[in-house]
């Protein structure tokens, strides 16, 4: 039973899944279906978490919308996820930035990481 099982999560991985981390900025194009059309809408913000493995890893993304914070979580081998494209490079020391859910304006900020 269990062969089955990691069988069908084999063929769901994607091919080629983008490489960041915690703390990066990231822009995530998602496809939307309204109706019978489907188009692809941007979400642009910083990788909040990481978690899970293997088809169920997903990310969080927070981003300030009109002064109020938005997060969405996206499966990472999702089919609804177009691409994720690495604007910038976060330094941080922590796997979850929780903290800054309680931040707005320039101390939300998260330093840039220079290669």
């Amino acid at each position: 039973m269990n062969d089955i099982i990691k069988s069908i999560e084999a063929e769901q991985l994607k091919a080629e899944v983008p490489q960041f981390s915690v703390g990066d900025t990231v822009k995530v194009y998602g496809k939307i279906k309204e109706g019978n059309r489907e188009r692809i809408q941007v979400f642009e913000g910083v990788v909040v978490k990481k978690q899970g493995g293997s088809v169920r890893a997903t990310f969080t993304v927070r981003k300030n919308s009109n002064g109020i914070g938005v997060e969405k979580t996206w499966p990472l081998h999702s089919p609804s996820v177009e691409k994720v494209e690495v604007i910038r490079y976060g330094k941080v020391r922590r796997a979850k930035l929780n903290y800054l859910k309680g931040r707005v304006g320039k101390s939300a900020r998260v330093k840039e990481l220079v290669k």
